[in-house]
This record gives structure tokens, sequence and C-alpha cells, in this order.
């Protein structure tokens, strides 16, 4: 591996580096050399991730080096240091991260870096990255959560990470974990160091040599030269706290920074409602209706004899009267508006918490108490449906969001009172109309209210990190442009910025503003114009021209989930969705994380098929797709950018934010203001999805934003520095479709093809593409493709034997009286009155919840069939409905085996993913029983007659029974079609 000397630090590199990367890592090697913080951006495809290890990790060793060399020098002119250190050295100084004890006292301490991302997925790449270098021989750990790393069979299967949490603590405090009781036996094997691992690689070993991951992982911390974390780990006090993470003399990297302002955000805030204070008085009856229980059983509840009950009587009357006090307390407090809520300081969370006597000192005992009852209610109860002391946690993690602080409680109430808002509005619940199951989830106004404690100051948390000794930060991305607001909220000194340029060429790239649709009607997605039927045609009829141009793999990102779904929609009703279907098949991000994974699968296979034209990925800005996901060659040759995802306008956290920093402006003139933030929030976003294509230095793709308000200079001015001078403007759709057809002729011809050999050269100019004229529909031009697309879904009815469809399904188918309130919260002095028993204490639980707080539950089930379908992917084929049964006996399909995977195929494209398992079992019920009307009843419900699956309905006959072919004739003739 070439060597190359920056800034007198000898890196090494698995590559000559390209003069981008170079610069780069002579800004990080800046920064660690003066420990100062950078703020350091170079877009996606330049190395970036490698760039920022092997700098690093070079100026590491040769710091330690040095520091090596200075203990030795202190020890010659020092002989009472002893023979210890030579020792030390001798035994392996390369594999130690710390120096000895004696050492130490010398000031000499090692540095470390943490190198921090947002995703696992995005460590372990990191990590894969470190395997490829001369540094893959330091000594790391990677840290992670128990949903990745535990492998207890009991605790791993728990659903709630919460549950998991506490169920851990209580075995590893009893011993009766084995893989726990294990790991200080093993934590020095020599298989745990000997090379780079990543939470997979610590699971499989730890499964392997019977030992906790998760611990382990917590002890290769301890020794390791670079430790690998996910950022909140660092940024969340409360969870840095308890992974025991040390910042002092760390360089900290944080790597896809461009998501660290929300994180810090929102690490620092929480909420609370009426409901969950009325689940906290619940909790600690339940506790003592135990307690009491025990008692007329004449059983020990003593904590010397159960370590779980390390709680007394008198622990449960005070904080249940300190939940009373404190739900009265709320409900005290009177809204002005009821629509919107009203908002406060952030010092009135502390004035809420004083009327409860909860007061800087105090809290850290409630915290301890809450957490034994807590680990109680956790440990002991058996049932799914038990409590577990969820709010009891909730209500504990505001005490230490409160009152955390790492200086004086005077000089954090005054950071709270600049950084923080309190607001607090009716609590909305969700109410089940039974009448109506496609309207289930419903919100009404309760007499309840939500508390919100918002942070609005990124540079609250960031300093609070910083003051933990961090000698430097270093904050990198492919998209923070434009650096300076995003450095001006950090709230830390910024020494050392980069904005680095792409390695592409201008030949590799494609990046205009498409103010018009074919049809020459203004595309504009505001909140006056996204919903005008005028627009939305127009812009599908964008889409279509453009699935005919640019090939293999085309990305759509919409503003929000809910524009997305009405273009589709509009889109399916006028016919468009059907002729870009044709084009290129449409794959759907899904709204959730249901079937996330499977639309991913399919649409890349879909590029990969040499059989097609490529594929449509629709999916949203700020959604799964846009953040880390890789789309080179191939999967994504162009993006388009439907309008400017603005956050919600309304929303209440929104406005506060832009009040919170106009009213910062008026006192630092170069803060950002409300709007300016508000706009550098879409433009972000647009950034990040358009960091989904041109990811290595041979990629090349086109970027099209299409929408007028691009051309606006503020917009052009906050994109990524490296695409600002490739930004074209296109006056008429002729001129985009003449560039894009030049742009990609132009790459094919002169770029290499992808190590990818499946996937063959595109065929560019031979494809018509329909300009209609102003004011023209697609119902002439659709004809006819819609008649070819009718008959070429009509099916063979099987005159002599039927054939089995279900060997073709997927196989995941298969497979709340009053009491005393205390003086003061003092759980040592405090004592029950010499007339109350432990019994007494329970009285309160005869008491309905529902008459302090209305808590709604819906049944389980209900969200999985009462539900409206999801966007799940979708490649939809429609056509005209079928008005001839003979039409049907008439149609001849030779391959009765393609006919049923192809069926099949279009079926799990039409239906969300809860529907397509209705489906599924409905086929494995009448393949076994035959029950022909339970058959009718499902696919009717499936695909209604006034739907557009009309085809999908009458494709079923060709699998039926033979017996029951007749009677799907007649009832399609007199109940659906005729």
């Amino acid at each position: 591996m070439p060597d190359i000397t920056i800034n007198d630090i000898i890196v090494s590199f698995p590559f000559k580096p390209y003069s981008v990367q170079e610069e780069y890592m002579r800004k990080v090697i800046e920064c660690l050399q003066n420990g100062q913080h950078g703020v350091l951006e170079s877009p996606t495809g330049t190395g970036k991730t490698l760039s920022l290890l092997c700098s690093s990790l070079s100026w590491l060793l040769t710091k330690k080096a040095q520091l090596q060399a200075q203990v030795i020098a202190g020890a010659i002119e020092k002989k009472d240091f002893g023979g210890h250190f030579f020792k030390y050295l001798v035994d392996g100084l390369e594999k130690a991260s710390g120096v000895p004890d004696n050492v130490q006292s010398f000031g000499w301490a090692m540095p470390k870096i943490i190198y921090a991302s947002r995703t696992h997925s995005q460590l372990s790449q990191a990590m894969y990255e470190l395997k490829k270098t001369s540094y893959k021989h330091v000594a790391t750990a990677v840290l992670g959560s128990r949903d990745q790393l535990c492998i207890h069979p009991e605790v791993s299967k728990e659903a709630s990470a919460f549950n998991k949490i506490h169920m851990c603590h209580s075995k590893v405090k009893s011993r009766t974990c084995f893989y726990y009781n294990n790991v200080e036996a093993r934590k020095d094997d020599p298989v745990f160091k000997q090379e780079v691992l990543d939470i997979e690689d610590l699971v499989k070993i730890g499964q392997k040599h019977k030992c906790c991951p998760y611990f382990l992982a917590k002890e290769l911390k301890q020794n390791a030269d670079i430790v690998f974390m996910p950022y909140n780990y660092l940024l969340d006090p409360k969870t840095r706290k308890s992974q025991g993470i040390d910042l002092q003399n760390t360089v900290v990297l944080l790597d896809e920074a461009h998501n660290v302002e929300k994180v810090c955000e929102e690490a620092a805030s929480l909420q609370i409602s009426s409901t969950d204070i009325a689940l906290c008085i619940d909790e600690v009856t339940a506790v003592m209706k135990d307690m009491a229980k025990d008692i007329d059983l004449e059983n020990d509840f003593s904590p010397e004899n159960n370590v779980q009950k390390d709680f007394t009587a008198e622990d449960l009357y005070i904080l249940k009267t300190m939940f009373l006090e404190l739900e009265k307390a709320v409900d005290s407090i009177e809204l002005k508006n009821r629509t919107e809520g009203d908002t406060f300081p952030g010092g009135f969370i502390f004035e809420l918490l004083e009327k409860i006597e909860l007061t800087h000192g105090k809290e850290q005992i409630v915290v301890d108490k809450l957490e034994k009852i807590i680990s109680y209610l956790t440990t002991t109860s058996t049932s799914p449906f038990a409590r577990k002391g969820n709010a009891l946690q909730k209500f504990s993690d505001l005490l230490k969001t409160a009152f955390n602080s790492g200086t004086s409680i005077t000089r954090h109430k005054e950071k709270v009172k600049r950084c923080y808002k309190v607001h607090i509005q009716t609590e909305e619940q969700k109410k089940n109309y039974k009448n109506d199951v496609w309207e289930t989830k419903k919100t009404i106004k309760t007499d309840g209210k939500l508390i919100s404690y918002w942070c609005f100051s990124p540079g609250f948390g960031m300093e609070q990190m910083v003051e933990q000794g961090i000698r430097s930060v270093i904050l990198t991305s492919g998209t923070l442009s434009p650096l300076k607001p995003f450095i001006s909220e950090l709230g830390i000194p910024i020494a050392v910025q980069l904005e680095n340029p792409h390695i592409v060429t201008k030949q590799q790239v494609c990046v205009g503003v498409l103010s018009q649709g074919p049809d020459n009607h203004p595309l504009n997605s505001s909140y006056n114009t996204r919903n005008d039927p005028k627009y939305i045609a127009s812009l599908g009829r964008t889409v279509y021209n453009f699935s005919c141009i640019i090939p293999h793999g085309l990305l759509i990102f919409f503003p929000s989930y809910p524009i997305m779904k009405k273009c589709r929609d509009e889109w399916q009703n006028m016919g468009l969705w059907t002729q870009i279907a044709e084009r290129k098949p449409i794959y759907v991000e899904p709204n959730s994380k249901d079937g996330f994974v499977n639309v991913m699968n399919e649409y890349y296979q879909k590029i990969r098929d040499p059989s097609n034209k490529g594929a449509v990925f629709m999916a949203v800005c700020r959604g799964k797709v846009s953040e880390g996901l890789d789309f080179a060659n191939a999967n994504g040759r162009a993006v388009l950018i439907i309008g400017l995802p603005f956050p919600p306008l309304k929303d209440p956290r929104v406005m506060l934010k832009q009040r919170y920093l106009e009213e910062i402006r008026t006192a630092e003139k170069e803060s950002l203001t409300g709007q300016e933030w508000y706009q550098l929030e879409a433009s972000r976003a647009v950034n990040q999805a358009i960091g989904r294509i041109i990811r290595h230095k041979s990629d090349y793709g086109a970027v099209i934003l299409c929408d007028c308000r691009f051309e606006n200079p503020n917009f052009k001015k906050q994109l990524s520095a490296w695409l600002r001078p490739y930004i074209k403007k296109f006056t008429n759709f002729g001129m985009i479709t003449k560039e894009l057809r030049e742009f990609f002729r132009n790459a094919e011809n002169t770029l290499p093809l992808p190590n990818n050999a499946s996937i063959i050269r595109a065929q560019y100019g031979n494809d018509d593409i329909s300009l209609p004229a102003v004011g023209a529909t697609f119902e002439t031009t659709l004809s006819q493709s819609l008649k070819q697309k009718a008959q070429n879904n009509l099916v063979t009815k099987e005159t002599e034997n039927s054939f089995n469809i279900n060997m073709y399904l997927d196989e995941s188918i298969k497979d709340k009286k009053k009491l005393v309130k205390p003086c003061a919260i003092n759980f040592s002095a405090c004592k029950l009155k010499n007339n109350q028993s432990t019994c007494e204490l329970a009285k309160h639980v005869d008491e309905p919840t529902a008459k302090r707080r209305k808590i709604n539950i819906l049944p389980s089930g209900v969200d999985t069939y009462f539900s409206a379908p999801s966007t799940s992917s979708s490649t939809v084929p429609e056509s005209n409905s079928v008005n001839n049964i003979q039409d049907i006996k008439e149609a001849n399909k030779d391959d009765k085996k393609a006919l049923g995977k192809q069926y099949l195929k279009d079926v799990k494209r039409a239906l969300s993913a809860s529907d397509y398992k209705i489906f599924a079992t409905m086929i494995q019920h009448y393949t076994q029983n035959g029950d022909f009307d339970e058959l009718l009843k499902t696919l009717s419900s499936l695909f209604p007659s006034a739907g557009q699956f009309q085809h999908l309905f009458i494709g079923f006959q060709s699998f039926l029974k033979k017996q029951h072919i007749e009677a799907f004739e007649n009832y399609i003739k007199n109940k659906m079609f005729l």
C-alpha cells in the first residue's frame, strides 16, 4: 500500500489517493494535531470514510509513539521509575491503548478514537473499509444494543427493547445468565483480538464460545484504539452514561453528520401525558397490591431475601402521593388556546416539578427508587399484557433529562431557559369506530394534557458532550452544505472547514431545473397547487416521458407520503400509471417497515433482469430510501426531485423552532432566521436524496429538479457545492429531452461498464415519446394500449384438468381517595401512619383507572386486518373490464406453470402485504377443503367490481376446481360485471 506524508504524518492508503482525498486527510490531521473541531463535507463516492479512518489512525499511532518516547525519556532521567514500563513496552506496546497507573500519574494518557455513524449498517460498512487497510491490526471494538447483540434465548425473544434491558439487568445481577458469566473468563481470548469484529462477527463468535457479545463488546472497548458506535450513544447523555462511555482525551468522528442537529435536539427532549401519569399511579398501585398479597400470605417481602424487592412500603406510599399531586398540578393548568396549545418558557418544567417537591438533588433519589420498581415489574410478570413499568420509565427519563447537568444547577437552568420551550396541548387519544372498519384510527380530544419539553438548540447537547474532555470533534458527511448555518447551530467553535468537490467530471453528471411539463403546465408542488388535477396530470406525463428516455433505474422522490399517494391514485384513475408501468415496472416505498426489504430486493432484481428496460422506484424525501441506500450504476441512473420537502408548517414543534430562532436572532446577528432554517430543512432533504446516485468515480447519472421554485437563487446556493456548477435551466421539455438523450448516449459510449454483466446496454433514441399539446388528454393515446393490455391479461379456463396455484405461492407465506402529602421526599425517614397497614396502601387499586383518565386500548389484530392497504411496492397492470365471458374461454395459454407464476406476481404487486397474506391463506384453504363460497367472498373483497383490478378477479378462473367453473362464470355474469 502506498505511503504518503501529510502534515508530517505518514499515512498508508490502499491506493494512490485522489487530490480531494489528500485534501480531506490534511484537514482531518490538522484538527487532530491542533486539538480543534472541524466540519468537513466530501460528496458520496469520494472515499470519505476510508480517508477519515486512515488519516485519524495514522495520527493516533504517531501520537502514541511520541507519548511513549516521552515516557521513556522521563524514565531514563528518573531512575526510581523502575523497569516496570520497559517490561510493559517489551510485552507489546502496539497491542495496548492505555498505559500503567504510574505512567498515568505523569499525565501521559493515551488518546482514543470514537467513530460514530447513524445506523449499525453504516458502522458495519465503515468496519469493512477498515479491514481493507494496513490499520486492520489496531485494537477495535463496536458497541451495539441488546437488540443486535443479545444471544440469551429468553431475553433475545422479547419484542420490547425496554423489557430486554430490565430482564438482562435482573439476570446479570442474580448471575443467572450463563453467557454473561463467561465474559470475564473469555474476554482475553485471542480470538476476540485477531481481527476487526463487527456486530455480526461478535454474535457468531459469542454463540460459538457461549459468551455474551453485548458485555464482551464493553470489555473490548476498554483497551481499544478505535471504538465504533451509533452516534445517539454519544449525543444522548442518558445512553452515554448507561453505556459507560468515557470521553476524556478522545477524538470523536461523527460520520453522516447531516442528522446530528436533529438527534441532539431529540435526545434532549421528551414528552409526557396525563395518561402516562395515570399509568404511573396504576403501576405503583399494582406493586402495592402485590406487597399486600404477600403480607396476607405471610411471605417475606424484605430486600434481604429478595434482591428484586429492594424498596419498602413507605417508598411506594411516597411515590404514589407524588404522582397523585403531579396529576392534580397538570389538571390545574389552564389552556388559553385549546386547539393549538399554549407555550411556556423552558423553566416551567422546574416549576411544575417543584409542586411535587422535586428539586435538584432529590430527583436522583426518586430515579433510583423508580429503577428498582421498574426492574421488579419487568422481571416478575409472566403475562405479556401485564404492566411492566413503561410509564414509570418515561417519568424517570423526564427527571434525567430535566435535571441533567454537568455543571452547576444555576448554569444549567440558564441554559434551559435559553434553549427550551414547554408546549402543553390537549391530549389526543385514538378512538375505534366499530361501525366502519376502515375508520379505525381516529383521534378525539380528552381532558388530559400532553406536555412537551422540547430543546431547540443542537448546541445544548454538543456543548455538554464536548465538556466531557473531548480533544477534537470532526463532523463529516456528503451533504452538509451550506456550512455556515450548519456551524452556527452546533454551538461549538469550528476552526477547520472543508467543502470538497466531486471526483466525477461534467461528462458524468447532468443536472437541471425543469419548470414545466410536456404540456407546458407549470411544475409547482406548493401547498396551493399540489392538489391541482392539471399539475398532477402534467407531472405524470413528465414521469412517463422520462421513463422512456432514462435507462435502467429511475428514482422519484416526493416531498411526503400523502403527496406520493395522491399522485399514484390520480395517475391510476387517468390511466397514466399503466402507461408508465408498461415502460418500466413501478415500485413504491412502503410507509412502514413491513415489507421494505422485499420491495428493495424486487427492485434490484428487476434492474438486473436483462429482459426488462429497468424499473421506477417512487420514494419520499427523509424516508427510508433517501438515507444510506446505495443506487450505484444501473440501480439509479437518474433521480427526479418532485417539489421541495418543507417540514409541516402548522406542526407545533416547527412553529416553535422558527420562533426560537427569531428570538436568538435579535441577540446573535449571525444566527439563522426562522424562515432560513425552514428553507434549509427542505434543501438538506433534497441534497440527501440526490446523494443516492453517483456513488463512485466511474458512475454517472442525471438529477432533474421538477419544480419551478428551484430556479430561485436562494435554493440553488443551498444545494451541495459540487452540484452547483452543473445546474442548467431547461426552458422547455424538448430541450431536456434532447439533453438527456445525448448525455446517456455519450456516457454509455465513453465510460466503463459496471461489473454486473447481466445489465445489458439500453437503446436510446428509438422510443416514441408522447408530447401532447396543451390541454390534450391521454385518453386517445392510451386507448390502443389499454385494449392490448386487456387482451394480454385474458386467462384461460381449464376445460379438462385444473391445476393448483398454491404451489406457486411465495415461500415466506408458507412458512387513581386522597392521601396525606409528605412534607418532603425522604425515603429513609418516611414511615407509615400507625393506623395504616400495607394492605390499605393498595385500596386505590379498585378505583378504575378510567375514572382518572380514560385509556382506550385497541384489541390485538385490528391494525392488521382492518386498516387501509399500505403503499407497498407495485407494478400494477390495468385493463378494461372484460365484458365477454366467451373471450375468456377462447383465450389460450399453453404454459400453465408460467401462467400461475405470472398471475401471482401481478396479484402480489396489486395487493398490500397484509392483503396478499389473506389471498395466500384463501388459496390454501380452497385447495384443502374446496370451499367455493368462502373463495368468492374473499376474492370479492380483494378485487371489488368497481375497482381497477377486475381482471385479477376474472383471472382466478383458470385455477378453479372443475366443478366450480360454471358457478364462477354465472357469478361474473349476474352479480359482478354485467
